[in-house]
């Protein structure tokens, strides 16, 4: 390619294995073995054993101090050419989607010509540290020279000190977890309960109609003798929702274990490649990503933790010229039906695009019918780092099957942050 020329980035697809709720298929199973099985998938699907990619980017939320290479060791297992380089990426929610935005950014400058990005997450196999009055105990005994002084630390040792500490999902500046601070969001913005029960019985609906219709049976692969997402229910209505209690605010809350996402063990992958390479090799082009966008708010004095996806998808549709409903296929991340349901009361909302967003005109509606096709994460679960995977090898799996059009993907994170992404098909 010549200096300066930007290529087209093509999404050949993707795939996962079956994402699980937490303590059950996968509990004794490591962010590694999941990842490294899920690219061992990828590689398989599109033919790709001994083949060299030029980079591979992956990454978990919650992992062990011995996943510092997690990227590469999964790699080194996956069948790929050990030359392969990879790295680990993390952003909470929205790590496999951008690291599908930074692989895509390597390929559209024509740094390498195909790669691989993925993320996944575990909460079954969390990292277990002890307090950090055990930790200066070990470290200053570590230290010491002499016998004596190595003993001497170990008299301050106190029974308080070997109490374990899990790690939590609690925003450092706020203390609250991301579902306390979904609770301030839907009272802030008036999400009645029964909207978000509504809402997340459609994601199921929909969940259980991808894999009746065979919409899955490309992208979701077996592992350890799991075939299917476990946390859908094909049997779920709004009477047992509606029983369902509140979890973050017990007496005035609305927020249930059902309208959230559950704790959740998974991984996911996606491969990306200029159109050359991809041709050269017969291989399919579901779709193109066209363009990405991050963006963050300040959640401690004046924004809701998982609005930022809000002023993320304005941006860039404002860097694109594009409008809301100039898309076919919506995919908008669903860490609670609460959350999804803020999101685009805040995009119709003219005071929120005014004094927020900036702009003179409400962004506008989406058409609820183009939003999430195959289910949600609701439904689906929500490995934390595995998300954006998942979410782009299904929304250019659902654009190829139209034949064309154009789709957003929108994704909350911890840390106050949100993900945006658009993809094509021609």
């Amino acid at each position: 390619m010549n200096r300066g020329e930007v290529r087209r980035v093509a999404v050949v697809g993707g795939v996962r294995i079956p994402f699980c709720r937490s303590h059950t298929a996968y509990a004794t199973r490591s962010n590694q073995d999941m990842l490294t099985a899920t690219l061992s998938a990828l590689v398989d699907k599109y033919g790709l054993r001994g083949e060299k990619l030029g980079d591979v980017s992956a990454g978990a939320v919650i992992k062990h101090s011995r996943d510092w290479n997690l990227a590469r060791e999964s790699t080194l297992g996956s069948g790929l050419a050990p030359e392969t380089p990879a790295f680990d990426l993390q952003r909470a929610c929205g790590t496999s989607l951008s690291a599908t935005i930074q692989i895509a950014n390597k390929i559209a400058l024509g740094q390498i010509d195909a790669g691989i990005a993925g993320g996944t997450d575990t909460v079954s196999d969390v990292p277990v540290v002890f307090p950090e009055g055990f930790r200066e105990v070990m470290m200053e005994s570590y230290r010491g020279r002499s016998m004596g002084e190595k003993l001497k630390p170990w008299l301050k040792l106190r029974p308080k000190y070997l109490k374990p500490v899990f790690p939590g999902v609690v925003e450092p500046r706020t203390g609250l977890s991301m579902g306390e601070s979904a609770e301030l969001m839907a009272k802030e913005w008036v999400i009645s309960r029964e909207a978000q029960d509504e809402y997340t019985l459609g994601s199921h609906i929909k969940a259980v109609a991808g894999y009746e219709r065979g919409f899955y049976e490309d992208l979701v692969v077996p592992f350890a003798g799991v075939e299917r997402d476990n946390n859908i229910r094909p049997d779920t209505n709004l009477e047992k929702l509606g029983k369902l209690k509140p979890v973050f605010d017990r007496e005035h809350g609305t927020l249930t274990a059902g309208n959230s996402t559950p704790l959740t063990d998974g991984a996911a992958a996606v491969l990306l490649a200029s159109e050359k390479w991809a041709r050269s090799r017969g291989l399919p082009i579901l779709a193109y990503l066209v363009y990405g966008k991050v963006a963050a708010v300040d959640f401690v004095n004046k924004e809701g933790l998982l609005m930022a996806p809000t002023y993320a998808v304005s941006e860039m549709l404002a860097d694109m010229n594009l409008n809301l409903d100039d898309f076919d296929v919506y995919e908008i991340h669903e860490a609670f039906a609460a959350q999804v349901l803020c999101t685009l009361k805040a995009w119709e909302s003219e005071r929120f695009n005014r004094e927020h967003l900036g702009r003179d005109v409400p962004l506008g509606a989406i058409d609820r019918d183009r939003m999430n096709l195959a289910g949600g994460s609701i439904a689906i679960g929500h490995p934390f780092a595995a998300t954006g995977a998942r979410i782009v090898a299904t929304l250019a799996k659902l654009l190829a099957e139209k034949g064309g059009g154009r789709g957003l993907i929108s994704v909350c994170t911890a840390g106050g942050m949100g993900v945006a992404a658009i993809m094509e098909a021609t």
